[in-house]
């Protein structure tokens, strides 16, 4: 007889087995995250299961368990980069074991343990700047070579002789093995040794391994942030005002059943599921009502650049100088060939796939809080850390933050805007509360890249070599916006300093340009816009003197071996020279994030009006030693596709601080109709490990507007190509 009982089951439930339902001769159990007080179950990133890896720990990155597994502890977040299996592969290298005995998991951060995840380069648990493998490849190696030394030492205490590594996770002496896990609960009790990592990688670095993170994505084993269920949990969402910087005035305590919050920037919403507190929201919407900020020329885009445009050219203010070398006034009164051209790109929002969200414990022992559990889809645990006490008056080793997956992010994650509000809302209603955001929400208040206007004036001699450079670049400063003691941004000028160009005479500065539109960090930030200016400049230059853009370039940057190799591998793999009819090509190379990077666009018109198309993008990149070139070659394509969006259609416009976007659907991105052929190229080198995520972004824009202009004659010197696009549109 058929069981006719019905259970419903939603996609992703069925997949990763969330329903407890029988499906043919399987048995699938939902997962609830049990949170236990101060001890803390993480969910962690590891292959197959989802509950924290069992072992004995050999410092803070690594732990072994009595099977020879070996999980490691990341500090960086894993959001789709490859870096869990990265500086897996670099553990692995050091202690010679087979990849299917790794697995890796993203550290547990309280204040007691957040100085041992530190990223160098930042000085803090924050993942950004393409910083990932170049700030964790070493400490990385040195904490694997660590444990190697003490599995070593903790064979000869137990067995006597001197003993080597062999393979698959065992030591060897005189014919004789031991594994790893025999070993491990000596090794953990003798003093941390001072030894190298090795100078053999074992064929590890640099091999194209499996990543560790795919099998659970696919599986519907892999826990996100927006996954996260604790028992007895609430849930939240939040309104805000629909203009920007507004705070509350005055609100209801319930809306259709559900707890309302003043949170003075914005209301929460409390219900039973997401669903009903996403409801509550939008008829709350309309008896909210909200003090609005009274500086909404500050707010406005049309304001913002016509006051940008005024500084492009003001010798009143006083611009930040960022590079000076020679004179590069008198060199540029003095050139034979000059350009004076004005580039302009609009603010642009993140649009990553996983909304903002945050799932908050507030653990009372006899009625007062003594701890908070947090599980955060965040970029920056070490700032959660003090976010966190500052709102709750909790020390910082009261404090637990989880990092689940996060479904991108693309520098929004690093802000503390949605834990603030998480934190809040459960101090509120003292219970455990996921705070999800809509998507309306997250797209209105998002922390948004800056518009910039620049202008650049290069001059040559009469050989045609650049002999000049003044640069201005005028943009809404991200730092001086967060602290108006400091308003020096040296990200706004990069990718504008430290060109290896060989030009004698250069003048870069910043003016900040005010602005109370809420700023962030995009993924490559100000190279994203200064080599859309540097590149399209020396691309006009090259035109102006009738030469070949790539023979131009190669000439002058001949000093710097590694640019002059990108340029020259991009060139051959593009076919620079032999399109076909009715094609064109446009170069563009970044310096930046530690790498080498060159791309070549090719672009058609299509259609009877002859639209723009980009039928194909080739790329090469100098990234250093590369650890796995799978996941060089996926972060590039990435990047490149990221950035293609950006140049044809992404804009994000302010009328009096209301934002014109709030959903994909007014916000094109690529469909996958949209996307050209892609081909890659790595530089084979041995330099330090360079960033790789951050540096396919930039070179697109100037790549794709070169393209066109060698087409059409026509030069694009603003962004995006097609303003006001929609998902409807082609």
């Amino acid at each position: 007889m058929a069981n006719t009982s019905q259970v419903t089951v939603t996609r992703r439930g069925f997949v990763a087995g969330g329903v407890a339902a029988t499906a043919g001769s399987a048995l699938v159990v939902p997962l609830v995250m049990q949170s236990a007080g101060t001890t803390t179950v993480p969910l962690s990133v590891r292959r197959p299961g989802l509950l924290p890896a069992p072992g004995t720990p050999l410092g803070a990155y690594l732990k072994i368990d009595s099977n020879d597994i070996v999980t490691v502890m990341i500090g960086p977040t894993e959001m789709g980069q490859g870096i869990l299996s990265g500086l897996a592969q670099l553990a692995a290298a050091e202690l010679g074991i087979d990849w299917k005995q790794v697995q890796g998991e993203h550290s547990v951060t309280t204040g007691a343990n957040a100085a041992s995840f530190v990223n160098p380069l930042f000085h803090a648990q924050v993942t950004g700047g393409s910083t990932s493998m170049r700030g964790w490849y070493l400490p990385m190696r040195q904490a694997a070579a660590q444990a190697r030394a003490l599995l070593l030492q903790a064979a000869a205490q137990q067995f006597g002789g001197n003993w080597a590594l062999a393979p698959g996770g065992k030591v060897v002496h005189q014919g004789v093995f031991h594994t790893f896990g025999e070993l491990v609960a000596t090794a953990a009790t003798l003093p941390m040794p001072a030894v190298q990592p090795l100078e053999d990688p074992r064929g590890y670095i640099g091999k194209a391994l499996p990543r560790l993170d795919i099998p659970p994505k696919v599986n519907g084993h892999a826990v996100f942030g927006i996954d996260v269920v604790l028992p007895n949990m609430v849930y939240a969402t939040t309104v805000h005002c629909p203009t920007l910087g507004g705070t509350v005035k005055t609100a209801p305590a319930t809306a259709n059943g559900a707890q309302v919050i003043n949170l003075t920037t914005a209301v929460g919403v409390v219900a039973a599921d997401t669903h009903a507190a996403f409801s509550a929201a939008q008829g709350l919407a309309s008896r909210v009502t909200w003090t609005l900020p009274t500086n909404l020329a500050l707010l406005d885009s049309t304001s913002i650049f016509a006051a940008g445009a005024a500084l492009l050219t003001s010798t009143t203010v006083a611009p930040q100088p960022a590079e000076t070398a020679g004179d590069a006034a008198k060199a540029l009164a003095a050139a034979t060939k000059t350009i004076d051209a004005t580039y302009t790109l609009p603010f642009v929002a993140h649009t990553y796939l996983e909304v903002i969200n945050c799932t908050v414990h507030p653990i009372h022992t006899a009625g007062v809080l003594t701890a908070m559990e947090l599980w955060v889809p965040t970029q920056a645990q070490a700032f959660v850390l003090p976010t966190v006490a500052a709102l709750t008056g909790l020390p910082m080793t009261a404090i637990t933050v989880h990092t689940p997956f996060i479904g991108s992010g693309f520098g929004r994650k690093i802000e503390q805007d949605y834990v603030t509000e998480a934190v809040k809302i459960a101090l509120a209603v003292n219970k455990p509360v996921k705070l999800t955001w809509s998507r309306p929400q997250d797209f209105a208040n998002d922390k948004f890249r800056p518009c910039a206007q620049i202008r650049v004036r290069l001059g040559a001699d009469s050989t045609g070599a650049p002999t000049a450079l003044v640069y201005r670049n005028v943009s809404p400063s991200i730092s001086g916006q967060r602290n108006p003691n400091n308003p020096e941004d040296t990200g706004a000028v990069a990718g504008a300093v430290g060109m290896p160009y060989a030009i004698a005479n250069r003048q870069i500065e910043f003016v900040p340009n005010p602005c109370a539109i809420p700023l962030g960090y995009w993924r490559s930030v100000g190279e994203s816009y200064n080599t859309f200016a540097v590149e399209s400049a020396i691309d006009e230059l090259a035109l102006a003197l009738n030469q070949d853009p790539l023979t131009f370039r190669r000439t002058f940057l001949a000093g710097d071996p590694r640019a002059l190799g990108v340029v020259n591998a991009v060139a051959t793999l593009a076919n620079w020279g032999k399109q076909a009819a009715g094609h064109a090509q446009g170069l563009a190379f970044l310096k930046g994030f530690g790498s080498y990077i060159a791309v070549v666009a090719d672009v058609t018109k299509s259609g009877t009006g002859g639209t723009l198309h980009v039928s194909k993008l080739s790329v090469a990149i100098d990234c250093g030693v590369v650890v796995n070139p799978d996941s060089v070659a996926a972060q590039l394509e990435g990047g490149l596709i990221h950035g293609m969006a950006a140049t044809l259609w992404q804009q994000a416009t302010f009328a009096n601080g209301v934002p014109a976007v709030s959903n994909f659907n007014r916000y094109r991105v690529a469909r996958l109709s949209d996307v050209p052929a892609i081909a890659t190229t790595i530089v084979s080198s041995t330099q330090a490990p360079g960033g790789v995520g951050e540096t396919g972004v930039p070179c697109v824009a100037p790549a794709i507007a070169n393209a066109w202009a060698r087409l059409t004659g026509v030069r694009q010197r603003s962004l995006p190509f097609f303003p006001g696009s929609t998902m409807s549109d082609g």
